[in-house]
């Protein structure tokens, strides 16, 4: 009865699982899908504490087991309330890795277990821990480059030596389970190390630019590895859940390759952004920029029909998110159209900007993608832009010596008006010049995104 009840536990939560990640796809349901899969998950673990038996034993050390989910929710519940939106990013890729040292750490310790048993069993293991370290170590990394503390890295050759360190693992691992030798221990745990030493070296040399596609997928590896748990001990919702995380960052990884029009080799081979030398000549080259003041930009935006914000992770370093909203409800109040561009790689994460929007509670209808986006531009009055660089660097489409050139980016140039708020002319996370600074139709409006944002809010209600 207890076997038959558990059964339709796992069975409902994977169930939840699905119309969770199925109502995510849209922001007006995001939230409630969160908690559709939270309520399985809950009930998937209470299940498996209360229900599960094996040769008629209950799990047992309750103490533990309930003490290490009281410590969890706690610090996972402090850290999302504290957490900044500009450091989302690397706070789920810190989750992300907690998930990859997870199935890492179940490999470890039912190696001792199973090691003796079916050659399958034993393949399962090896690929959960080697997927796991791999996405352990390699999220940590990127955790690092996130927050600023790890600096990119890399020296000549070292995608020959990564190739042939995954080559000595794969080896290793074949060798394990092929032929079970006696020092089948001493392999194991070595390549553990050979695992975590590949995860940092994986992702240490990826430019800041990639870090979105990177973060994505080794969210898929993590889903792989929690997957291998599930097979581990024939655990239905576990295998599920794995199979859906795994599946869902490859596609996420695919989506946002071809958004930027770049092979993932090319991805993870080309050390795009974040390490680059910034061309010093390339604002001599294209001439000089001209600004524009408050007051100036009040009224242009004021008396145009239609405008477009392009968010860029500059709007989410100020918190500005909430001002954005403010203007852009001011101007509609006197007729003007807004609506916000949105590119699939701007930000430090999939999905970065809409989330952040979407904390304002600007409407997700106002929200339009790359392709509708440079549809509007030609008959669009005004287009601010927040903070964002590399996602409108028109050197993407005509230098072939860049190392965005390829990347689909918002054709804001066909505007009639570009004004471009930042902090500085300094490059931006891809370490090189922007020319749409230096074009006629260009203006800078320089400072705090969230100031600027608040003063042209004041400007706007004094015409």
């Amino acid at each position: 009865m207890e076997l038959n009840l558990l059964t339709f536990i796992y069975l409902v939560a994977s169930v939840t699982f699905i119309v969770g990640l199925k109502m995510l796809s849209h922001p007006d349901s995001a939230r409630n899908g969160n908690r559709v899969a939270a309520f399985g998950m809950t009930l998937a673990i209470l299940g498996t504490i209360f229900l599960y038996e094996k040769e008629r034993a209950r799990l047992g050390n309750y103490q533990w087991i309930f003490g290490g989910i009281l410590i969890g929710t706690i610090v996972g519940t402090l850290a999302a309330k504290r957490v900044k939106m500009t450091a989302m990013p690397e706070m789920v890729s810190l989750f992300n890795g907690m998930g990859g040292a997870c199935a890492a750490l179940i490999s470890l310790v039912e190696f001792d277990h199973l090691v003796h048993l079916d050659p399958g069993f034993l393949l399962i293991i090896v690929l959960g821990l080697i997927i796991g370290s791999v996405s352990f170590a390699g999220s940590i990394i990127a955790w690092g480059k996130l927050n600023g503390s790890i600096k990119d890295f890399s020296f000549k050759g070292q995608h020959i030596f990564n190739i042939l360190l995954l080559g000595v693992i794969v080896a290793l691992a074949t060798y394990l389970i092929v032929l079970l030798p006696s020092n089948a221990a001493f392999i194991f745990y070595t390549l553990f190390f050979l695992s975590l030493l590949y995860g940092i070296f994986f992702v240490l040399p990826i430019g800041g630019a990639d870090m979105p596609v990177v973060i994505s997928l080794l969210n898929s590896f993590t889903g792989v590895a929690a997957a291998c748990g599930g097979f581990l001990y024939d655990n239905k919702v576990m295998l599920t859940g794995g199979i859906l995380v795994g599946a869902a960052g490859t596609l996420l990884t695919i989506l946002m390759c071809r958004a930027m029009n770049r092979s993932l080799t090319n991805v993870l081979i080309g050390s795009f952004g974040g390490g680059g030398k910034t061309n010093a000549t390339a604002g001599t080259a294209a001439g000089i920029h001209k600004e524009i003041s408050l007051s100036d930009t009040a009224v242009l935006m004021s008396y145009a029909t239609k405008v477009y914000i392009v968010p860029g992770y500059g709007l989410a370093v100020a918190q500005a998110q909430h001002a954005c909203h403010e203007l852009e409800k001011l101007l509609e109040s006197k007729g003007v159209d807004v609506k916000y561009a949105i590119h699939p790689v701007a930000g430090r994460m999939p999905g970065h900007m809409n989330v952040l929007l979407a904390e304002a509670d600007v409407p997700y209808e106002k929200l339009l993608e790359m392709e509708q986006a440079n549809d509007e531009f030609p008959t669009t009055d005004v287009v601010l832009i927040l903070g964002a660089n590399d996602v409108v660097n028109p050197a993407a489409k005509s230098d072939t010596s860049s190392p965005i050139y390829g990347m689909p980016i918002l054709d804001v140039e066909l505007a009639k008006h570009v004004i471009v708020n930042k902090r500085s002319m300094k490059p931006g996370y891809a370490g090189i010049e922007n020319e749409l600074f230096f074009r006629a139709k260009t203006s800078m409006l320089f400072g705090d995104a969230k100031k600027v944002l608040q003063d042209l809010v004041a400007e706007i209600k004094n015409l």
